[in-house]
């Protein structure tokens, strides 16, 4: 029986994929899906399977650093990008699914899967660097003040000076250390205006600046909560994010 693993950081894209397979490939088994690309390197090495569908950007490691990384498995890139990226992938032994995939497009990749089982790519190591080359992203300016309204006035925050952002219904509360208040922009759209060395999203709605963890504490059951310097709050790292703060 054929196996595979599914690495997407995102619930529902995972789950919708399982689905479409369970049609497209009814004899495959899922012997493990990820969250994130440190999981996903690991799943692979442990389990072996016959291919890995990998979200091209996820937390911790990429799915191109996870395909390099392990350099055997067969791999299916899944991803929101436009196709032209591929150009260079399409009469290859490397794969790709555009998001939101569709069934005769999985259906087509199931086939070239199945007909290339056990055919290593002895060019892999090119075709992912050329294709994280094309991928890289324009350098974008990090923001560096956030401005809020506060009943008749507007208050402008350094980024500086943030402790912790965390959403709240269509608000998000973003806490400086001389005060808090609310921007109606999501967490996403914040990150992805800020440095992410600076600031780890940690659950989905709580991201926190890293240098003001005190430090993250894993019960019996391995689940692991945040305490930053100086506050009160306690939160908890959802299993996604949780490969932040393991050992080295």
């Amino acid at each position: 029986m054929p196996t595979a693993i599914i690495a997407d950081d995102e619930d529902l894209p995972r789950s919708e994929l399982r689905r479409l397979l369970a049609d497209a490939w009814p004899d495959l088994r899922i012997v493990a899906e990820c969250a994130d690309g440190t999981g996903a390197l690991a799943a692979i090495v442990q389990h072996r399977p016959d291919v890995a569908f990998l979200d091209i950007r996820m937390p911790g490691l990429s799915g191109l650093e996870v395909a390099a990384a392990d350099g055997v498995t067969n791999v299916v890139f899944t991803t929101a990008y436009s196709a032209h990226a591929f150009e260079a992938f399409e009469a290859g032994a490397l794969d790709y699914l555009l998001k939101p995939v569709t069934p005769a497009r999985l259906r087509q990749c199931v086939e070239r899967v199945r007909a290339r089982a056990g055919v290593h790519d002895q060019d892999l190591g090119r075709r992912l660097a050329d294709l994280e080359r094309r991928l890289q992203p324009q350098a974008a300016p990090r923001m560096r003040w956030i401005s809020a309204s506060v009943g008749d006035t507007i208050k402008v925050i350094p980024v500086s000076s943030i402790l912790f952002f965390q959403s709240e219904d269509k608000y998000t509360r973003v806490v400086a250390t001389d005060g808090e208040t609310h921007v109606r922009k999501s967490l996403k759209e914040l990150l992805d205006a800020l440095d992410p060395d600076e600031f780890w999203q940690i659950h989905r709605g709580v991201a926190v600046r890293a240098d003001a963890i005190a430090h993250a504490r894993r019960d019996l059951m391995g689940r692991i909560t945040v305490q930053l310097r100086g506050r009160d709050e306690v939160f908890r790292a959802s299993q996604t994010f949780a490969w932040r703060f393991r050992p080295m």
